[in-house]
């Protein structure tokens, strides 16, 4: 249940649970996965509370739970909500609220260098529109402070309540709190923070966490005598943005640099950091690119987001892939990280496992960043590792290679032949009713090729224990497959060649024809941009094994679609070159239909808005993310209609 505190500071914010009671509430807050079971409602109202809980000091989740469980949920179930979009509140102080200054927003976030990429290009084409050379923009990095965010004009310290009006909190400064390094008051921005070490080793058993220390300070009531002793000591402190240390630079150079620029910023100060925040210093570019009611433009944090736990290895267990390799899983002591219960994790490699020390009663930290995969991050307590001799599916002796340890019984192992069957399937991905339990059944009947799969009648499948209609089902999933047109390069991607994925299909065949690529030499495939001389040897050797089951498949007649329509033979076209992407429902076609549609006029098809986007179509019922992310990125928004124009051109 809610502590008293807790109870007290909902009291005080003026939040009564209208559609959670407190029982639920707290039930919610220790499983998120049920985040997906709460009506809007109640979605809406655990983010409000849980919001206004960590805003006063007292959180009740994680912040990785609260930015990537609760709010991915209502993300997903409505994209323009104001949760997430405007400045969230901090309404746990009492006293009226005044204008601030100037408006104090929140900042976007970054969680990959990818996305500081895309930003860099808003910037760029920002700076692009007002005539300045990219090269001579300056861009700073400083720490991203994890404390309460304040606003001193000299005169009033001042909350940043909802970044607009907040609440006068000068109390601070007339307890005899300090600007950070000897500065003086009226910088502007910057946060309450409490030092590190100072925090650990005279705070740490009076309150739970810096964050608490932090509220405890800002509050009405008088300072405990913990925080007035901390005060005087000038281990908390207002800590100007202004003031903060930084690294400076031009785009190519961050970029290049990237990482060991972090790593230290990231290290700076003797006070919490939960990222770094990295913005561009020319007014004019600033005053260009504006902002959301949420956040600047120009302005972006960095954050790792990655929980970590020591966790009890309780067994490695080896799982057989469909290119034979032997992969260990670690079966691990049930452990709750960024909203998921994890039991599993994988170790990537054999050689790994017997390095480190990974067995049965080892204690590795388990590292989660967002929804991404568990991974190990270090081994604690290393254990006897377990290192099989045999494969799992099929009991073949394994040989190593590398790091790796190999099954060689391609032919005849079970886990390799249906994971590639499974995979032919699923990439082709114009069939339903072959999953896993189709597979296994058909290769328990001693159907071990996809060629034999494509032979079967409704009463064979009948004869191995489907039902009639089921029977039926699957013929005309087969038969749709062929008949459905298909693009060449997915076809390709189908038969599992390693290092033959749908992107590097598709730009061979942007070469090549399909029947002409079993002749290509390792000295052709490197020729084709993005081909080294070690992936053309793979891939030359991969096409090889493949060849006898692509000629009976490709006898079947597939309705393929050509990727070799040449720039000679291609009219000119508005849309050739550009980056399109489309969104809502159309009546022209399904999205599929009208995505191959412009590639035949020589376009680029993307799923989702950058700052390369040309182009964003739109149909009916269309969501508000695409088109926000096309607003801030100035992309041409465009109706179904106004397509249809254009490619009639």
């Amino acid at each position: 249940m809610l502590t008293q505190e807790q109870k007290e500071l909902l009291a005080r914010s003026g939040l009564q649970l209208n559609h959670l009671d407190e029982k639920k509430l707290c039930h919610i807050a220790k499983h998120p996965e049920l985040s997906k079971d709460l009506t809007d409602s109640e979605l809406i109202e655990f983010l409000t509370v849980a919001n206004a809980l960590y805003r006063g000091g007292v959180a009740m989740i994680s912040d990785a739970d609260y930015d990537f469980v609760f709010q991915t949920e209502l993300r997903k179930r409505q994209p323009n909500h104001p949760l997430l979009h405007t400045v969230e509140p901090e309404s746990a102080f009492t006293g009226k609220t005044v204008e601030l200054p100037v408006h104090m927003l929140s900042t976007d976030k970054a969680y990959s260098f990818k996305e500081i990429e895309r930003w860099a290009g808003r910037i760029e084409k920002a700076a692009t529109a007002l005539n300045k050379p990219f090269a001579d923009i300056v861009f700073r990095v400083t720490p991203k402070l994890d404390g309460y965010a304040a606003y001193d004009d000299g005169q009033t310290l001042y909350t940043r309540g909802d970044g607009r009006r907040g609440t006068d909190i000068s109390r601070v400064f007339d307890r005899g709190l300090n600007v950070a390094n000897g500065g003086k008051r009226g910088m502007g921005a910057g946060e309450i923070v409490i030092s590190k070490s100072y925090f650990q080793r005279h705070l740490a058993e009076h309150f739970d966490n810096a964050r608490n220390f932090q509220a405890s300070v800002i509050k009405e009531k008088q300072l405990e005598a913990h925080a007035e002793q901390a005060i005087r000591d000038k281990a908390a402190v207002f800590y100007p943005f202004a003031q903060l240390p930084d690294w400076t630079g031009n785009w190519e150079q961050l970029s290049s640099q990237f990482k060991d620029i972090i790593e230290s910023i990231w290290h700076k100060v003797d006070y919490d950091v939960d990222g770094v925040i990295l913005e561009i210093t020319d007014a004019e570019i600033k005053e260009y690119m504006g902002a959301t009611r949420h956040h600047h433009r120009w302005q972006i944090a960095f954050k790792e987001n990655v929980e970590t736990a020591e966790v009890e290895v309780l067994n490695v267990t080896p799982q057989t892939s469909r290119s034979g390799r032997i992969t260990p899983v670690a079966e691990l002591e049930p452990t709750r990280l960024s909203g998921a219960l994890l039991s599993r994790a994988t170790a990537h490699h054999y050689k790994m496992v017997l390095h480190k020390g990974i067995g049965p009663g080892a204690i590795i930290r388990l590292a989660r960043s967002g929804e991404v995969i568990p991974k190990i991050e270090e081994v604690i307590l290393e254990a006897e590792p377990q290192i099989p001799t045999h494969c799992p599916s099929c009991g073949h002796e394994l040989v190593w290679d590398n790091d790796f340890l190999i099954c060689t019984n391609n032919l005849e192992c079970p886990a390799q032949i249906t994971h590639s069957l499974e995979h032919f399937f699923r990439v082709l991905k114009n069939n339903d009713g072959f999953g896993p339990a189709t597979i296994r059944k058909l290769y328990d009947h001693d159907i071990r090729s996809v060629d034999a799969i494509y032979q079967l009648t409704a009463e064979q499948f009948e004869a191995m224990g489907f039902g009639p209609k089921q029977s039926q089902n699957l013929v005309d999933q087969l038969e749709r497959s062929r008949s459905e047109a298909i693009e060449d390069w997915r076809f390709l991607a189908a038969f599992g060649v390693f290092r033959m994925g749908l992107g590097n299909c598709e730009k061979l065949l942007s070469h090549y024809r399909l029947t002409e690529i079993f002749e290509l030499t390792e000295q052709d495939i490197v020729g084709v941009e993005g081909f080294a001389e070690k992936t053309a040897a793979i891939v030359t050797q991969g096409l090889v094994k493949i060849r006898p089951l692509f000629n009976k498949l490709y006898q079947l007649g597939f309705n393929l679609i050509s990727s070799q329509t040449s720039e000679s033979d291609r009219p000119a076209h508005p849309l050739s070159g550009k980056l399109l992407v489309f969104t809502g429902s159309m009546q022209h076609g399904t999205r599929d239909d009208m995505k191959k549609e412009a590639k035949a006029f020589g376009a680029k098809v993307g799923s989702s808005v950058t700052g390369k986007t040309d182009y964003l179509v739109i149909g009916e019922k269309v969501g508000e993310s695409k088109l926000n992310a096309a607003r801030d990125k100035d992309v041409t928004i465009i109706s179904e209609q106004k397509y249809l124009e254009m490619i009639k051109q």
